[in-house]
């Protein structure tokens, strides 16, 4: 994991926390603006077609990272299941975004939930008094 810790110590300062007018850019914001941009453009160029769905609707270089770092944490018997799942989910709900229909996370993270097969009860239960379902996203939930 060192590497993922130089990786973000050198690549997720934000750029900032109140929202500027591009004329109001200073040349330091113009540098973080272009190694985000670039970031995000090593991390895509180097990922196949079923993780781009995962980030597609990322917006900074860490979130991308953050969900491909949760999709890719656990190895279970049951994980091949749980990502083919959270493929086939999140490619709806991008399809949904590129139309304009913006669906609540917290309500994306119970759907799945509640879609997930009886022998995942006590999983589920587990998860929904364990977790703040409001604040979880689908990728710490598919990594749980």
């Amino acid at each position: 994991m060192a590497a993922a810790s130089n990786f973000e110590e050198d690549h997720w300062r934000p750029c900032s926390d109140i929202a500027k007018t591009r004329k109001e850019y200073n040349d330091a914001d113009r540098k973080d603006i272009e190694k985000n941009f670039r970031a995000k453009k090593i991390l895509v160029c180097g990922i196949g077609p079923n993780e781009y769905n995962r980030i597609s609707a990322c917006q900074s270089v860490k979130e991308i990272w953050e969900a491909l770092q949760t999709a890719h944490e656990g190895t279970t018997q049951d994980d091949e299941f749980i990502q083919d799942m959270h493929t086939r989910f999140t490619s709806i709900i991008n399809e949904l975004h590129s139309l304009g229909e913006i669906i609540p996370r917290n309500k994306l993270v119970r759907k799945i939930l509640s879609v997930l097969p009886g022998s995942w009860e006590s999983k589920v239960n587990a998860i929904t008094e364990a977790k703040d379902l409001q604040e979880l996203t689908i990728d710490e939930l598919v990594g749980i």
